[in-house]
Parts: structure tokens; sequence; C-alpha cells
């Protein structure tokens, strides 16, 4: 740890020492035209409530295009948005492809206007160095997160003190705004959006065609993975609940996921007495549009629930650690449930009693 502290006190030293940008505390952007958001590290469910933060940018300057750094763990998130131009794969394992490190080159000496890192639960380093390097005029990041000094704010211009302190249930989408709010952009639209276009609904359609779906039975869809292990309600509450639904209702369930659920998932169809569908290893874009033609959604709180939540179908979100006034979707007919900071707190008939509501 010392070794660590030594070498990052070392790097900022030196980054300092030749990168140093003078702050400036105007709060005048002028008219932009071009404007560039950095975004490369891997939180997918922030970046889905970034969408607000791109609907503020085109309300406030309609006549701007948007080019944005993504990682590839993320970019499936906001792919063909509206509200971005362009898009830029940042990946660190590349960069000494003389290829790629020649595509990122070009994008770091095109002119921008104005380059923004937004900050969430982290202030990231990397975030902040390739904006140091871009070829912009104006460069805006966190000069502190929730009262803690940004070690690297000497890498831009305009820095903006972002502290989730001040509005500890603020929703997330709303607190992204935070970081370009003092240059007078906002909106009053928090809502994501994932595009879906006739493609991803043949896809999803096609789907329902092979598990034999008939329209008058509920369509319930359930994630029951999740990154972290304390955002994942038990599987046995997921199967006792399927279960439960099933001698209640006409319904054709089925479970999303990818590769990294599989074991999750074929636990709850293992210790299910009836057949369950599974649509997995999909496109984020196809999984909204099976969701979008559900009648039901039940997730825990992971990146799939921010995809479920870019929908008009009714969802329940279980949550545990996480607040749900910050993190959990926005819009008509999507409910959470939490009772502590332990997810399986939540019971089998907390869940049970809001579907029944829901499917009246």
């Amino acid at each position: 740890m010392l070794i660590k502290n030594i070498f990052s006190g070392l790097l900022i030293f030196f980054l300092k020492l030749f990168l140093e940008v003078k702050e400036n505390t105007s709060r005048d952007l002028g008219n932009p035209k071009n404007i560039l958001i950095v975004r490369q590290h891997n939180q997918f469910g922030d970046l889905l409530a970034s969408v607000s933060l791109f609907r503020a940018i085109k309300e406030t300057f309609p006549e701007s295009k948007i080019t944005i750094i993504l990682s590839r763990q993320n970019y499936r998130g906001v792919y063909q948005n509206e509200f971005i131009d362009e898009y830029f794969l940042f990946d660190k394992t590349k960069l000494f492809n003389f290829a790629y490190f020649t595509e990122l080159r070009t994008i770091l000496k095109k002119k921008y206007d104005v380059c923004i890192t937004p900050s969430t639960v982290s202030i990231s380093s990397t975030s902040l160095l390739l904006m140091r390097f871009l070829n912009s005029k104006i460069r805006i990041g966190p000069n502190s997160l929730d009262g803690k000094v940004n070690k690297y704010k000497f890498l831009f211009d305009r820095r903006i003190n972002l502290d989730w302190n001040q509005s500890p249930d603020s929703h997330v989408a709303d607190f992204e705004l935070d970081i370009v709010r003092p240059f007078n952009i906002s909106t009053s639209e928090f809502t994501s959006s994932i595009p879906i276009n006739d493609s991803d609904i043949k896809t999803a359609k096609a789907f329902l065609q092979s598990i034999n779906y008939s329209k008058d039975k509920k369509l319930i869809g359930l994630h029951v993975g999740a990154g972290k292990n304390e955002n994942k309600w038990s599987l046995e509450n997921y199967y006792k609940l399927i279960g439960r639904l099933n001698s209640k209702y006409p319904a054709t369930f089925y479970l999303t996921g990818t590769d990294a659920d599989k074991e999750e998932i074929n636990f709850v169809k293992n210790n299910l007495d009836f057949p369950i569908n599974k649509f997995d290893d999909n496109s984020v874009n196809e999984l909204a549009s099976l969701i979008s033609l559900s009648n039901l959604f039940i997730t825990n709180d992971t990146g799939v629930m921010h995809v479920a939540g870019t929908t008009s179908t009714p969802q329940i979100s279980i949550f545990g650690f996480t607040n749900p006034f910050r993190w959990s979707p926005l819009g008509k007919d999507k409910f959470f449930i939490r009772k502590s900071d332990f997810i399986n707190d939540v019971t089998v008939d907390d869940v049970y009693e809001m579907c029944k509501e829901i499917l009246i």
C-alpha cells in the first residue's frame, strides 16, 4: 500500500508538472457546436442514466454535435441513441495497436468546443487524462465528489463540485446534470431510452413464436442475476415466486441473462416443475424490445433493471444495499421493493402481492 501511494503521488506530481491547466471560473460556454463526452468507465447503469445529460445538451444547443468516448463494456447502453452523433470505443489493451492508436489520435486531434467528463459514484482518472489530451477549448470535470477533492482536477479548466449529500435521495439521472447545471444546461425529462427498430421487434416476436406464446396469457420476464452478490435476491425466492404466479395466472415466463448468469438461470429452471424459457445473449435493443411486449418484468438491482426501465412495461425492482430513490427506474408503473440493506429481507410474499396489484 505504501509503495502504491508513493507511486500515485509521483504520478500526480509529474502529470501536474507537465499537464496542469489553469482554472477558469467563467460559466459562459458561448454557443458550442462540437461537444465531446468521455464516459469510458464500465458502469452500465450510470451510462443509461446519462441519457438525461445528452438530452439536456441537445435541448440547450440543438445545433450541436455530440461525440462520446465509451468502453466496450458499456457502449451497448447508448448505442444508436437519438442524442448521440458519433461514438468511439476506448480500449486500453489496444493502445499499442498502430491502427487503433491512429484512430484514437484522430479523435483526440479533432477540434471540440467543449469536453465533459461526468462522474456519479467515482471519478475516472483515465477519463480525465483522455480529456486533457483532447483538442478542446473548454474542459469540464469534477473538482470534488461528495466533499473529497479530485486529485486530478488540474487536468481541466472548468471545475465543478459534485455532492450527493446535498440531496441524498436525488435520482442519478438528476445528479448527472449537476456537472453542467452551472452552465445553464438542464432538462425536465430524466427518463432514459433505448432505440428499438423493426429488426429488434422481429427478433422478440420470433422468440415468442418459438416458445408458442399466446396473447391470451400474461407474459412475465425475470432477471435473476446481478453483477454484485449483495444485489442478488435469493434464487429460491425466485423459483417460489414463479411457481406461485404460475398457479394463479395463465402466464408464459422467460428468464434473461448472459453467460455470466448461466448458473443462476439453470438453477431456477431446474427447480420448477414446469418448463420456463430463456432469452439470453441478445443485444440490449432486442432485450428492451422483448420486455416492451411483456405484461410484467421483475429484476434485481442491476444493469438489466435500467434496460427494462426504458420501456413502458410495469416493472418491479428488488433492492437491498443500494438506495432505490437514486437508482430505480423512473416513470409510470415502475415500482421497487426494499426493506433493509439485506436484499433477502424482501420476502416472496412482498413481491407476489405487488405482482397481484399489477396483473389485475
